[in-house]
């Protein structure tokens, strides 16, 4: 009988996880796909926030807009070029959209709609050491606009913006504890060093699951604390968006399952439980997955 390799259920379960426009994470897991091995994810998934997350309190409408619908098209790639040493990309294809009145935004000159590709992200992974159960890895990785889509950073435009067209370079550094009962912990932290005005940031992540052949199911919580920034509409506020201080601690969760031969499909969703200066957003995803390798049970 053959089944995935567990790399293929977790890669799966990672690109689902990922945020489509206002949230930085890296698309980095604790496991390796070994030498050869490797998967093509593609995957939908859908956003939506009506309440948003200001300083100091939360308010229950998005600015001109009412609400915001975001859907997007994932291609996530991942492939072991050495047993130590795996490449992963990223490639979305973003649609955002407000619940805005026409007449008010024809008025102000805006679009109730916006899409494009959005944000190529590339990293390198590398197993720095492993011993027993426990494995340390550590990761370099560029994210850097695909496309010209619209950007307007001094107008409430901006709100339903795919991207702040800034290129981001991050250094990643991952713990990861697996048992023989398929029991796993991921941890990871890093630095996101920003171009153009928007700020740097922390970001981390813990995730906790269950990693066997023929299943996996994991939760995880993960955090954006920016180094700088200014909140909007307050003391120092200039109008422009994209340099506004981006907080948020979201939370969610993966099940996957192969279904034939190379193939696997996964379901995930989530939600942020806190922020600031950010969209009070919730999510849900579903993936299919084509595994380049197999082993025989």
């Amino acid at each position: 009988m053959k089944i995935f390799t567990k790399s293929a259920a977790l890669s799966t379960a990672l690109v689902l996880g990922l945020a489509t426009v206002s949230l930085a994470q890296t698309p980095l897991d604790g496991f390796m796909q070994g030498k050869g091995g490797g998967n093509i994810t593609l995957s939908v998934t859908s956003e939506h926030y009506k309440n948003v997350y200001l300083y100091p309190q939360e308010i229950d409408a998005t600015p001109v807009f009412d609400a915001v619908t975001t859907n997007s098209f994932n291609i996530y790639g991942n492939y072991g070029l050495s047993d130590k040493l795996d490449v992963i990309f990223n490639v979305p294809f973003v649609q955002s959209s407000g619940d805005g009145d026409p007449v008010v935004l024809q008025r102000l000159g805006y679009s109730n709609e916006q899409s494009g590709a959005q944000d190529l992200s590339a990293f390198l992974k590398y197993e720095i050491a492993k011993k027993g159960n426990v494995s340390f890895l550590g990761s370099l990785g560029v994210t850097t606009p695909l496309s010209d889509y619209a950007n307007s950073p001094t107008s409430l435009q901006s709100i339903i913006a795919i991207g702040n067209r800034s290129t981001t370079y991050n250094a990643v550094l991952i713990g990861h504890y697996k048992d023989s009962r398929g029991f796993f912990i991921t941890a990871q932290a890093g630095y996101s060093l920003r171009t153009t005005d928007v700020p740097d940031a922390v970001l981390s992540e813990l995730k906790i699951g269950f990693a066997v052949n023929r299943f996996y199911i994991a939760a995880q919580v993960g955090n954006q604390t920016s180094t700088g920034g200014v909140d909007i509409l307050r003391s120092g506020f200039t109008g422009s968006f994209p340099a506004t201080k981006v907080n948020y601690t979201k939370v969610g969760g993966t099940i996957y399952t192969p279904i034939d031969g190379n193939l696997g499909i996964s379901v995930s969703g989530g939600g942020l439980v806190d922020g600031r200066n950010v969209g009070k957003s919730y999510y849900g995803s579903a993936g299919l997955t084509y595994n380049f390798k197999y082993r025989a049970l």
